[in-house]
């Protein structure tokens, strides 16, 4: 949900984050909106486990970096907070330590935590901008147990709960069952 009734430079936005009453709050710079960002312990749960299984594939290969929803990235002059990303030791050996990375990662995950009209309409730019500098997308969602996959210059690909996820070109040999992923109701 936007903060505010005006768009903002992105300069705008970094004053923003940086006034003290917002130190412990997250937000996103989309589409010249400040947008806070929604979460809820189910949608984190989902992201946690994912990016848990991510963080061990990787550092057991020594590839790069996974981050939670709190490392931000810059994105086509955008600052996004994806719930789990990746970004190679080759695309940037080091992150960055204050503020969001300056360079987008190479696969970010969104969940998502209702499906709000504004919600969705701030995740479609979203996937537009991360395709535009090379991200891959995996979009998670809870409530049909899927997980949509958006490469650069490919059709997406749906993956439902009796499915298994790869990492494809970006985490080869990473696999993932759809199923595995949804906590156990009950």
């Amino acid at each position: 949900m936007a903060v505010q009734e005006r768009l903002y430079t992105v300069e705008g936005f970094d004053q923003f984050v940086m006034l003290p009453e917002n130190a412990e709050k997250l937000f996103e710079y989309i589409g010249g909106e400040i947008v806070e960002v929604p979460s809820n312990p189910y949608v984190s749960a989902i992201a946690m486990l994912i990016g848990s299984l991510m963080l061990v594939f990787v550092r057991e290969r020594k590839l790069g970096h996974v981050t939670g929803e709190a490392g931000g990235y810059r994105v086509a002059g955008e600052r996004y907070a994806p719930d789990v990303a990746f970004i190679s030791y080759i695309k940037q050996p080091e992150l960055f330590k204050q503020g969001y990375n300056p360079n987008p990662p190479d696969l970010a995950v969104e969940v998502i935590s209702s499906d709000r009209a504004d919600e969705l309409h701030t995740l479609r730019i979203k996937v537009t901008n991360y395709l535009s500098v090379g991200t891959v997308v995996w979009v998670v969602k809870p409530e049909d147990k899927q997980i949509e996959v958006y490469t650069p210059g490919q059709p997406v690909k749906i993956h439902r709960e009796n499915d298994t996820l790869d990492g494809g070109a970006v985490l080869p040999g990473f696999t993932l069952k759809v199923a595995e992923i949804f906590p156990q109701e009950g």
